[in-house]
Protein backbone atom coordinates (compact mmCIF):
# COMPACT_ATOMS: atom_id res chain seq x y z
CA UNK A 1 0.00 0.00 0.00
CA UNK A 2 1.38 3.35 -0.88
CA UNK A 3 1.38 6.04 1.84
CA UNK A 4 -0.09 8.90 0.64
CA UNK A 5 0.89 12.22 2.41
CA UNK A 6 -1.83 15.40 2.75
CA UNK A 7 -0.75 18.67 4.90
CA UNK A 8 1.55 16.62 7.03
CA UNK A 9 -0.95 13.70 7.53
CA UNK A 10 -1.00 10.12 6.48
CA UNK A 11 -4.23 9.42 4.90
CA UNK A 12 -4.96 5.74 3.89
CA UNK A 13 -8.02 3.49 2.58
CA UNK A 14 -8.47 0.45 3.51
CA UNK A 15 -11.79 -2.22 3.63
CA UNK A 16 -11.05 -2.79 6.97
CA UNK A 17 -9.33 -1.01 9.64
CA UNK A 18 -8.35 -3.33 12.55
CA UNK A 19 -8.11 -1.23 15.91
CA UNK A 20 -5.64 -3.16 18.27
CA UNK A 21 -2.55 -4.98 17.35
CA UNK A 22 -2.79 -7.86 20.16
CA UNK A 23 -4.52 -12.17 19.45
CA UNK A 24 -8.09 -10.66 18.70
CA UNK A 25 -6.48 -7.88 16.74
CA UNK A 26 -4.00 -10.19 14.71
CA UNK A 27 -6.67 -12.75 14.19
CA UNK A 28 -8.89 -10.26 13.04
CA UNK A 29 -6.53 -8.28 10.41
CA UNK A 30 -4.86 -11.91 8.97
CA UNK A 31 -8.41 -13.44 8.63
CA UNK A 32 -10.07 -10.37 6.70
CA UNK A 33 -7.33 -10.46 4.30
CA UNK A 34 -7.06 -14.10 3.44
CA UNK A 35 -11.08 -13.29 2.23
CA UNK A 36 -9.74 -11.09 -0.33
CA UNK A 37 -10.04 -7.80 1.85
CA UNK A 38 -7.34 -5.03 2.27
CA UNK A 39 -6.60 -4.65 6.14
CA UNK A 40 -4.62 -1.49 7.74
CA UNK A 41 -3.77 -2.14 11.52
CA UNK A 42 -3.35 0.37 14.02
CA UNK A 43 -1.78 -0.24 16.94
CA UNK A 44 -1.69 1.81 19.96
CA UNK A 45 1.97 -0.33 20.72
CA UNK A 46 4.20 -2.41 18.67
CA UNK A 47 2.26 -4.79 17.10
CA UNK A 48 3.42 -8.48 18.63
CA UNK A 49 4.47 -6.74 21.34
CA UNK A 50 2.19 -5.01 23.09
CA UNK A 51 -1.03 -6.00 25.42
CA UNK A 52 -1.52 -8.85 27.88
CA UNK A 53 -0.72 -11.56 26.01
CA UNK A 54 2.45 -10.37 24.54
CA UNK A 55 4.66 -10.46 27.69
CA UNK A 56 3.96 -13.95 29.08
CA UNK A 57 2.22 -17.38 29.10
CA UNK A 58 -1.30 -18.38 28.40
CA UNK A 59 -3.79 -20.84 28.79
CA UNK A 60 -6.27 -21.96 26.19
CA UNK A 61 -9.85 -23.42 26.22
CA UNK A 62 -8.38 -25.93 23.78
CA UNK A 63 -11.02 -28.82 23.55
CA UNK A 64 -10.50 -31.63 21.38
CA UNK A 65 -14.15 -32.75 19.47
CA UNK A 66 -14.84 -35.41 22.02
CA UNK A 67 -18.34 -34.55 23.30
CA UNK A 68 -17.75 -35.47 26.58
CA UNK A 69 -14.41 -33.70 27.20
CA UNK A 70 -16.68 -30.93 25.28
CA UNK A 71 -19.28 -31.34 28.04
CA UNK A 72 -16.60 -31.29 30.94
CA UNK A 73 -15.33 -27.43 29.14
CA UNK A 74 -18.51 -26.44 29.24
CA UNK A 75 -19.65 -26.69 32.41
CA UNK A 76 -16.40 -25.65 33.98
CA UNK A 77 -17.32 -22.34 34.41
CA UNK A 78 -20.90 -22.27 33.72
CA UNK A 79 -22.01 -22.13 37.45
CA UNK A 80 -19.02 -20.09 38.46
CA UNK A 81 -20.04 -17.68 36.25
CA UNK A 82 -24.01 -17.54 37.08
CA UNK A 83 -25.47 -19.86 34.23
CA UNK A 84 -25.11 -16.62 31.58
CA UNK A 85 -23.21 -18.34 29.40
CA UNK A 86 -24.83 -20.20 25.95
CA UNK A 87 -24.26 -23.56 24.82
CA UNK A 88 -24.32 -22.08 20.96
CA UNK A 89 -21.62 -19.82 21.62
CA UNK A 90 -19.42 -21.83 23.52
CA UNK A 91 -19.65 -24.62 20.82
CA UNK A 92 -18.64 -22.19 17.99
CA UNK A 93 -15.91 -20.65 20.48
CA UNK A 94 -14.37 -24.00 20.97
CA UNK A 95 -14.47 -25.24 16.96
CA UNK A 96 -12.86 -21.82 15.84
CA UNK A 97 -10.21 -22.52 18.94
CA UNK A 98 -9.64 -25.87 18.10
CA UNK A 99 -9.09 -25.13 14.22
CA UNK A 100 -7.02 -21.92 14.98
CA UNK A 101 -4.58 -23.90 17.39
CA UNK A 102 -4.31 -26.47 14.47
CA UNK A 103 -3.51 -23.56 12.39
CA UNK A 104 -0.47 -22.26 14.65
CA UNK A 105 1.24 -25.79 14.62
CA UNK A 106 1.04 -25.77 10.72
CA UNK A 107 2.27 -22.54 10.11
CA UNK A 108 5.37 -22.74 12.81
CA UNK A 109 4.71 -22.50 16.74
CA UNK A 110 6.93 -24.22 18.73
CA UNK A 111 4.31 -26.25 20.87
CA UNK A 112 6.10 -28.64 22.95
CA UNK A 113 5.11 -32.34 23.38
CA UNK A 114 3.32 -34.31 26.31
CA UNK A 115 4.21 -37.16 28.02
CA UNK A 116 2.69 -39.25 24.64
CA UNK A 117 4.81 -37.22 22.22
CA UNK A 118 2.27 -35.22 20.97
CA UNK A 119 2.16 -31.34 20.43
CA UNK A 120 0.45 -29.96 23.51
CA UNK A 121 -2.00 -27.24 22.74
CA UNK A 122 -3.57 -26.22 25.83
CA UNK A 123 -0.92 -23.31 26.14
CA UNK A 124 0.85 -20.42 24.15
CA UNK A 125 4.06 -18.38 24.98
CA UNK A 126 3.34 -14.81 24.33
CA UNK A 127 6.49 -13.81 22.96
CA UNK A 128 6.37 -16.58 20.08
CA UNK A 129 2.78 -16.66 19.76
CA UNK A 130 2.89 -12.85 18.72
CA UNK A 131 5.90 -12.63 17.02
CA UNK A 132 4.52 -15.50 14.45
CA UNK A 133 1.41 -13.46 14.16
CA UNK A 134 2.72 -10.22 13.46
CA UNK A 135 4.95 -12.15 11.13
CA UNK A 136 1.48 -13.83 9.79
CA UNK A 137 0.15 -10.23 9.16
CA UNK A 138 2.76 -8.69 7.09
CA UNK A 139 2.74 -12.05 4.93
CA UNK A 140 -0.77 -11.88 4.20
CA UNK A 141 -0.24 -7.86 3.17
CA UNK A 142 -1.89 -6.08 5.90
CA UNK A 143 -0.60 -2.72 6.43
CA UNK A 144 0.58 -2.26 10.08
CA UNK A 145 0.97 1.28 11.68
CA UNK A 146 2.59 0.90 14.98
CA UNK A 147 2.72 3.32 17.68
CA UNK A 148 -0.67 5.05 15.88
CA UNK A 149 -3.24 5.28 18.34
CA UNK A 150 -6.96 5.88 17.42
CA UNK A 151 -8.10 9.18 18.50
CA UNK A 152 -11.50 9.24 16.97
CA UNK A 153 -13.93 7.36 14.65
CA UNK A 154 -14.99 8.38 11.56
CA UNK A 155 -19.03 7.65 10.51
CA UNK A 156 -21.73 8.30 8.12
CA UNK A 157 -25.16 7.20 7.31
CA UNK A 158 -23.62 3.80 6.22
CA UNK A 159 -22.06 3.51 9.59
CA UNK A 160 -18.56 3.77 10.73
CA UNK A 161 -15.75 3.73 7.47
CA UNK A 162 -12.92 4.51 9.21
CA UNK A 163 -10.58 6.75 11.85
CA UNK A 164 -8.39 9.23 12.55
CA UNK A 165 -5.14 8.64 14.91
CA UNK A 166 -1.83 10.19 15.64
CA UNK A 167 2.10 8.39 15.31
CA UNK A 168 3.22 8.90 19.01
CA UNK A 169 6.48 8.20 17.56
CA UNK A 170 6.73 11.23 14.67
CA UNK A 171 3.60 13.34 16.10
CA UNK A 172 2.58 13.13 12.83
CA UNK A 173 -1.59 12.54 12.55
CA UNK A 174 -3.02 9.90 10.16
CA UNK A 175 -6.18 9.00 9.03
CA UNK A 176 -7.40 5.76 7.34
CA UNK A 177 -11.27 5.42 5.18
CA UNK A 178 -12.39 1.78 5.49
CA UNK A 179 -15.37 0.04 4.64
CA UNK A 180 -15.79 -1.22 7.73
CA UNK A 181 -13.62 -1.01 11.27
CA UNK A 182 -13.29 -3.69 14.06
CA UNK A 183 -12.32 -2.99 17.35
CA UNK A 184 -9.97 -4.88 19.38
CA UNK A 185 -8.36 -2.64 21.63
CA UNK A 186 -8.52 -4.70 24.89
CA UNK A 187 -9.97 -4.22 28.02
CA UNK A 188 -9.67 -2.02 30.92
CA UNK A 189 -6.89 -2.11 33.69
CA UNK A 190 -7.07 1.40 34.75
CA UNK A 191 -3.38 1.93 34.22
CA UNK A 192 -2.94 -0.60 37.44
CA UNK A 193 0.64 -1.36 36.11
CA UNK A 194 -0.48 -5.08 35.64
CA UNK A 195 2.02 -6.76 33.08
CA UNK A 196 1.18 -5.82 29.96
CA UNK A 197 -1.97 -3.85 30.52
CA UNK A 198 -0.46 -0.15 30.03
CA UNK A 199 -2.38 0.39 26.91
CA UNK A 200 -5.32 -1.12 27.97
CA UNK A 201 -7.16 2.06 28.89
CA UNK A 202 -11.16 1.44 27.74
CA UNK A 203 -10.16 3.20 24.51
CA UNK A 204 -12.11 0.77 22.34
CA UNK A 205 -14.77 1.33 24.39
CA UNK A 206 -15.28 4.88 23.99
CA UNK A 207 -15.04 4.68 20.50
CA UNK A 208 -17.59 2.15 20.55
CA UNK A 209 -20.37 4.14 22.57
CA UNK A 210 -19.38 7.54 20.63
CA UNK A 211 -20.28 5.86 17.47
CA UNK A 212 -23.41 4.35 18.76
CA UNK A 213 -22.90 1.11 20.20
CA UNK A 214 -23.74 -0.38 23.55
CA UNK A 215 -21.96 -2.60 26.36
CA UNK A 216 -23.11 -6.19 27.96
CA UNK A 217 -21.69 -7.52 31.40
CA UNK A 218 -20.26 -4.35 32.27
CA UNK A 219 -20.97 -4.58 36.20
CA UNK A 220 -18.47 -8.12 36.25
CA UNK A 221 -15.67 -5.89 35.70
CA UNK A 222 -14.08 -6.18 39.08
CA UNK A 223 -11.01 -8.41 38.52
CA UNK A 224 -8.66 -8.30 41.01
CA UNK A 225 -5.19 -10.87 40.34
CA UNK A 226 -2.70 -11.96 43.49
CA UNK A 227 0.15 -10.38 42.87
CA UNK A 228 3.80 -10.12 44.91
CA UNK A 229 3.58 -6.89 46.37
CA UNK A 230 7.47 -6.11 44.37
CA UNK A 231 5.98 -7.67 40.92
CA UNK A 232 3.63 -6.50 38.03
CA UNK A 233 3.28 -10.01 37.38
CA UNK A 234 -0.44 -11.05 37.51
CA UNK A 235 -0.52 -14.63 37.13
CA UNK A 236 -2.84 -15.96 39.69
CA UNK A 237 -3.36 -19.45 38.23
CA UNK A 238 -0.14 -20.69 39.91
CA UNK A 239 -1.63 -19.74 43.22
CA UNK A 240 -3.86 -22.52 43.42
CA UNK A 241 -0.08 -24.15 44.58
CA UNK A 242 -0.58 -21.57 46.92
CA UNK A 243 -0.54 -21.14 50.99
CA UNK A 244 -1.26 -17.98 52.63
CA UNK A 245 -0.19 -16.87 55.80
CA UNK A 246 -0.11 -13.89 57.94
CA UNK A 247 2.73 -12.45 59.17
CA UNK A 248 3.22 -14.69 61.74
CA UNK A 249 3.13 -17.73 59.55
CA UNK A 250 -0.31 -18.85 60.95
CA UNK A 251 -2.73 -20.21 58.30
CA UNK A 252 -4.81 -17.17 56.52
CA UNK A 253 -8.05 -19.42 56.40
CA UNK A 254 -10.28 -19.55 53.07
CA UNK A 255 -7.87 -17.74 51.03
CA UNK A 256 -7.19 -18.75 47.79
CA UNK A 257 -6.66 -18.05 43.68
CA UNK A 258 -10.70 -18.63 42.37
CA UNK A 259 -13.34 -18.02 45.43
CA UNK A 260 -10.84 -16.90 48.12
CA UNK A 261 -9.13 -13.66 47.04
CA UNK A 262 -11.95 -12.27 48.76
CA UNK A 263 -10.55 -13.32 52.37
CA UNK A 264 -7.15 -12.07 51.13
CA UNK A 265 -8.73 -8.40 50.72
CA UNK A 266 -10.46 -8.31 53.32
CA UNK A 267 -7.44 -8.87 55.35
CA UNK A 268 -5.45 -6.32 53.05
CA UNK A 269 -8.21 -3.90 53.49
CA UNK A 270 -7.77 -4.55 57.78
CA UNK A 271 -4.23 -3.36 57.41
CA UNK A 272 -3.02 -6.99 57.82
CA UNK A 273 -0.54 -7.67 55.45
CA UNK A 274 -0.89 -11.49 53.90
CA UNK A 275 1.98 -13.43 53.04
CA UNK A 276 1.88 -16.81 50.00
CA UNK A 277 3.94 -19.64 49.44
CA UNK A 278 3.74 -22.16 46.33
CA UNK A 279 4.70 -24.65 49.04
CA UNK A 280 2.02 -27.44 47.56
CA UNK A 281 3.86 -27.38 44.09
CA UNK A 282 5.06 -31.14 43.81
CA UNK A 283 8.48 -31.19 43.24
CA UNK A 284 8.54 -32.97 39.92
CA UNK A 285 6.73 -29.99 38.49
CA UNK A 286 8.22 -26.99 39.64
CA UNK A 287 11.05 -26.81 36.50
CA UNK A 288 7.91 -27.19 34.16
CA UNK A 289 5.96 -24.23 36.13
CA UNK A 290 8.97 -22.35 35.13
CA UNK A 291 9.20 -22.99 31.82
CA UNK A 292 5.80 -22.34 31.50
CA UNK A 293 5.80 -18.75 33.02
CA UNK A 294 9.91 -17.69 33.04
CA UNK A 295 8.62 -13.65 33.94
CA UNK A 296 6.95 -14.70 36.94
CA UNK A 297 10.02 -15.95 38.69
CA UNK A 298 12.12 -13.29 37.48
CA UNK A 299 11.14 -10.81 39.87
CA UNK A 300 11.55 -13.79 42.75
CA UNK A 301 15.39 -14.47 41.23
CA UNK A 302 16.59 -10.90 41.31
CA UNK A 303 15.28 -10.81 45.26
CA UNK A 304 16.80 -14.27 46.21
CA UNK A 305 13.22 -15.98 47.36
CA UNK A 306 12.51 -18.81 46.43
CA UNK A 307 8.84 -19.02 45.81
CA UNK A 308 8.38 -22.74 46.61
CA UNK A 309 9.46 -22.51 50.09
CA UNK A 310 10.31 -18.72 50.81
CA UNK A 311 6.66 -16.86 52.29
CA UNK A 312 6.72 -13.30 50.34
CA UNK A 313 3.82 -10.23 50.62
CA UNK A 314 0.78 -10.40 47.74
CA UNK A 315 -1.29 -7.71 47.08
CA UNK A 316 -4.48 -7.56 44.82
CA UNK A 317 -3.95 -5.60 41.09
CA UNK A 318 -6.87 -4.76 39.68
CA UNK A 319 -7.33 -5.96 36.15
CA UNK A 320 -11.25 -4.56 35.70
CA UNK A 321 -12.64 -5.83 32.42
CA UNK A 322 -9.02 -7.45 31.00
CA UNK A 323 -10.11 -10.11 33.36
CA UNK A 324 -13.54 -9.23 33.77
CA UNK A 325 -16.22 -9.82 31.36
CA UNK A 326 -18.01 -7.10 30.01
CA UNK A 327 -17.01 -5.51 26.83
CA UNK A 328 -18.94 -4.17 23.92
CA UNK A 329 -22.08 -5.85 22.65
CA UNK A 330 -22.04 -7.74 19.77
CA UNK A 331 -25.19 -8.84 18.07
CA UNK A 332 -24.29 -11.70 15.30
CA UNK A 333 -22.25 -14.71 14.78
CA UNK A 334 -19.87 -12.44 13.31
CA UNK A 335 -19.62 -10.03 16.58
CA UNK A 336 -20.64 -7.00 14.87
CA UNK A 337 -21.79 -4.23 17.34
CA UNK A 338 -25.34 -2.61 17.24
CA UNK A 339 -23.52 -0.10 14.94
CA UNK A 340 -23.52 -1.04 10.80
CA UNK A 341 -19.89 -1.32 9.55
CA UNK A 342 -18.61 -1.59 13.43
CA UNK A 343 -17.38 -5.27 15.05
CA UNK A 344 -15.54 -6.42 18.10
CA UNK A 345 -13.19 -8.81 19.23
CA UNK A 346 -11.46 -10.14 21.94
CA UNK A 347 -11.34 -8.08 25.32
CA UNK A 348 -13.13 -5.05 23.76
CA UNK A 349 -16.27 -7.17 23.17
CA UNK A 350 -18.12 -9.07 25.78
CA UNK A 351 -17.33 -12.84 26.94
CA UNK A 352 -20.39 -13.42 28.64
CA UNK A 353 -21.48 -15.55 25.84
CA UNK A 354 -18.97 -18.18 27.24
CA UNK A 355 -18.47 -17.40 30.33
CA UNK A 356 -20.79 -15.72 32.04
CA UNK A 357 -20.12 -13.37 34.96
CA UNK A 358 -16.23 -14.92 36.03
CA UNK A 359 -12.97 -16.27 33.83
CA UNK A 360 -9.73 -15.66 34.36
CA UNK A 361 -6.25 -14.83 32.90
CA UNK A 362 -6.21 -16.92 29.98
CA UNK A 363 -8.03 -19.99 28.97
CA UNK A 364 -11.59 -18.93 27.91
CA UNK A 365 -10.42 -15.02 27.20
CA UNK A 366 -7.06 -16.55 24.98
CA UNK A 367 -9.86 -18.66 22.86
CA UNK A 368 -12.34 -15.88 22.33
CA UNK A 369 -9.44 -13.18 21.43
CA UNK A 370 -8.46 -15.72 18.53
CA UNK A 371 -12.22 -17.00 17.50
CA UNK A 372 -13.92 -13.81 17.79
CA UNK A 373 -11.38 -12.00 16.49
CA UNK A 374 -11.67 -14.45 13.01
CA UNK A 375 -15.26 -14.08 13.17
CA UNK A 376 -14.95 -10.38 13.05
CA UNK A 377 -12.54 -9.93 10.21
CA UNK A 378 -14.87 -12.32 8.27
CA UNK A 379 -18.06 -10.57 9.19
CA UNK A 380 -15.91 -7.02 8.45
CA UNK A 381 -14.30 -8.21 5.35
CA UNK A 382 -18.15 -8.84 4.05
CA UNK A 383 -19.75 -6.03 5.28
CA UNK A 384 -17.01 -4.25 2.99
CA UNK A 385 -18.18 -5.74 0.29
CA UNK A 386 -21.65 -4.82 0.59
CA UNK A 387 -20.92 -1.28 -0.11
CA UNK A 388 -19.57 -1.79 -3.68
CA UNK A 389 -18.48 1.80 -5.36
CA UNK A 390 -20.21 3.51 -2.29
CA UNK A 391 -17.43 2.87 -0.28
CA UNK A 392 -14.86 5.67 -2.27
CA UNK A 393 -17.18 8.13 -2.29
CA UNK A 394 -18.49 8.38 1.28
CA UNK A 395 -18.32 11.55 3.21
CA UNK A 396 -17.45 10.71 6.75
CA UNK A 397 -17.34 13.04 10.25
CA UNK A 398 -15.60 12.45 13.47
CA UNK A 399 -17.25 10.76 15.76
CA UNK A 400 -15.89 12.40 19.16
CA UNK A 401 -16.96 13.31 22.46
CA UNK A 402 -13.71 14.98 23.13
CA UNK A 403 -12.91 18.99 21.00
CA UNK A 404 -9.47 19.04 19.41
CA UNK A 405 -7.39 22.50 18.78
CA UNK A 406 -4.19 23.45 17.54
CA UNK A 407 -1.56 23.56 19.48
CA UNK A 408 -2.19 26.12 22.02
CA UNK A 409 -4.77 24.09 23.69
CA UNK A 410 -5.33 24.69 26.94
CA UNK A 411 -4.71 20.71 28.10
CA UNK A 412 -2.05 19.74 29.80
CA UNK A 413 -0.18 16.61 31.08
CA UNK A 414 -0.73 17.28 34.63
CA UNK A 415 -4.66 17.53 34.37
CA UNK A 416 -4.78 14.64 32.46
CA UNK A 417 -2.44 12.60 34.80
CA UNK A 418 -4.79 14.53 37.73
CA UNK A 419 -7.94 13.10 36.27
CA UNK A 420 -6.79 9.52 35.58
CA UNK A 421 -5.59 9.12 39.50
CA UNK A 422 -9.16 10.63 40.13
CA UNK A 423 -10.90 6.95 38.36
CA UNK A 424 -8.00 5.14 39.84
CA UNK A 425 -9.26 6.31 43.44
CA UNK A 426 -12.71 5.15 42.28
CA UNK A 427 -11.66 1.98 40.91
CA UNK A 428 -8.79 0.62 42.69
CA UNK A 429 -10.17 0.21 46.47
CA UNK A 430 -11.55 -2.82 47.75
CA UNK A 431 -14.45 -1.42 49.37
CA UNK A 432 -15.51 0.77 45.95
CA UNK A 433 -15.16 -1.99 43.50
CA UNK A 434 -14.79 -5.72 44.95
CA UNK A 435 -16.88 -5.19 47.74
CA UNK A 436 -19.81 -2.82 46.41
CA UNK A 437 -22.74 -1.39 47.89
CA UNK A 438 -25.21 0.80 46.31
CA UNK A 439 -24.03 3.88 49.02
CA UNK A 440 -20.29 3.54 47.56
CA UNK A 441 -21.41 2.93 44.08
CA UNK A 442 -23.62 5.77 44.33
CA UNK A 443 -20.84 7.81 46.24
CA UNK A 444 -18.60 6.89 43.31
CA UNK A 445 -21.09 7.98 40.57
CA UNK A 446 -21.46 11.47 41.65
CA UNK A 447 -17.85 12.35 41.37
CA UNK A 448 -17.22 10.45 38.39
CA UNK A 449 -19.71 11.81 36.35
CA UNK A 450 -18.45 15.50 37.77
CA UNK A 451 -14.81 13.82 36.50
CA UNK A 452 -16.71 13.30 33.23
CA UNK A 453 -18.65 16.41 32.38
CA UNK A 454 -15.25 18.23 33.11
CA UNK A 455 -13.67 16.35 30.80
CA UNK A 456 -16.37 16.68 27.98
CA UNK A 457 -15.13 20.79 28.24
CA UNK A 458 -11.84 20.68 27.98
CA UNK A 459 -9.82 21.19 24.65
CA UNK A 460 -7.12 18.92 24.40
CA UNK A 461 -4.11 18.45 20.84
CA UNK A 462 -3.58 16.14 18.18
CA UNK A 463 -0.50 14.14 19.74
CA UNK A 464 0.42 12.48 22.71
CA UNK A 465 -1.19 14.60 25.48
CA UNK A 466 -4.66 14.62 23.37
CA UNK A 467 -3.72 10.51 23.80
CA UNK A 468 -3.69 10.84 27.34
CA UNK A 469 -6.49 12.73 27.56
CA UNK A 470 -8.66 10.29 25.65
CA UNK A 471 -7.28 7.50 28.21
CA UNK A 472 -8.48 9.03 31.28
CA UNK A 473 -11.98 10.37 29.70
CA UNK A 474 -12.35 6.45 28.55
CA UNK A 475 -11.26 5.17 31.88
CA UNK A 476 -13.74 7.69 33.44
CA UNK A 477 -16.24 6.82 30.83
CA UNK A 478 -15.50 2.62 31.54
CA UNK A 479 -15.81 3.08 34.95
CA UNK A 480 -19.74 4.98 35.08
CA UNK A 481 -20.81 2.32 32.70
CA UNK A 482 -19.53 -0.25 35.29
CA UNK A 483 -21.11 1.02 37.91
CA UNK A 484 -24.15 1.78 36.65
CA UNK A 485 -24.33 -1.55 35.15
CA UNK A 486 -23.22 -2.73 38.93
CA UNK A 487 -25.75 -0.64 40.93
CA UNK A 488 -29.03 -2.16 39.07
CA UNK A 489 -27.54 -5.99 39.65
CA UNK A 490 -28.69 -6.12 43.12
CA UNK A 491 -27.02 -9.36 43.88
CA UNK A 492 -24.06 -11.62 44.10
CA UNK A 493 -23.26 -13.29 40.77
CA UNK A 494 -19.96 -14.44 38.93
CA UNK A 495 -17.63 -11.99 40.10
CA UNK A 496 -19.94 -9.24 40.98
CA UNK A 497 -20.47 -8.86 44.65
CA UNK A 498 -22.96 -6.96 46.10
CA UNK A 499 -21.87 -6.99 49.97
CA UNK A 500 -25.65 -5.66 50.62
CA UNK A 501 -27.50 -7.97 48.50
CA UNK A 502 -24.66 -11.46 48.73
CA UNK A 503 -26.95 -14.15 47.96
CA UNK A 504 -27.67 -15.21 44.01
CA UNK A 505 -30.89 -14.43 43.21
CA UNK A 506 -32.44 -16.60 40.76
CA UNK A 507 -34.94 -14.12 39.18
CA UNK A 508 -32.18 -11.95 37.91
CA UNK A 509 -30.62 -14.54 35.76
CA UNK A 510 -30.61 -12.07 32.38
CA UNK A 511 -27.98 -9.66 31.34
CA UNK A 512 -27.71 -6.24 31.50
CA UNK A 513 -27.07 -3.72 29.12
CA UNK A 514 -25.86 -0.43 29.16
CA UNK A 515 -25.10 2.46 26.89
CA UNK A 516 -25.20 6.30 27.03
CA UNK A 517 -22.38 9.06 27.63
CA UNK A 518 -23.64 11.72 29.40
CA UNK A 519 -26.04 9.58 29.99
CA UNK A 520 -26.17 6.31 31.26
CA UNK A 521 -29.13 4.17 31.00
CA UNK A 522 -29.62 0.66 31.70
CA UNK A 523 -31.93 -2.10 30.25
CA UNK A 524 -32.70 -6.37 30.56
CA UNK A 525 -32.09 -8.94 28.39
CA UNK A 526 -33.00 -12.03 29.01
CA UNK A 527 -30.34 -14.70 28.51
CA UNK A 528 -31.77 -17.80 25.26
CA UNK A 529 -32.77 -20.40 27.64
CA UNK A 530 -33.17 -22.28 24.43
CA UNK A 531 -29.33 -21.82 23.26
CA UNK A 532 -28.47 -23.51 26.85
CA UNK A 533 -28.78 -26.83 26.87
CA UNK A 534 -26.06 -27.78 29.79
Amino acid sequence: MANVWEDSELRLTADVLVIGGGPAGTWAALTAATQGAKVILADKGYCGTSGATAPSGTGVWYIKPDEKLREEARLSRFQLGGQLAETRWMNRVLDRTYENMNKLGAWGYPFPKDDLGEPYKRGLQGPEYMKLMRKLVQKAGVQILDHSPVLELLADEHGVGGATGVRTQTGQTWTVKAGAVVIATGGCAFLSKALGTNVLTGDGYLLAAEAGADFSGMEFSNAYAICPTFSSVTKTAYYRYASFYYEDGTIVEGAGSQRGRSIIARNLQQGRQVYASLDQAPDDIQPLLRVNQTNFFLPFDRLGINPFKDKFPVTLRLEGTVRGTGGIRIVDEHCATAVPGLYAAGDAATRELICGGFTGGGSHNAAWAMSSGSFAGEGAAQYAKTLGDKQTSRELNRVSTTAFAGSDASASTARSLEATRAVQAEVQPYDRNLFRTQEGLTDSLTRLDHLWSDLRERVTTRDIEGVRHREATAMAATARWMYNTALERTETRGMHKRDDFPQLDASQQYRLITGGLDQIWTRQQEVNKEAVTI
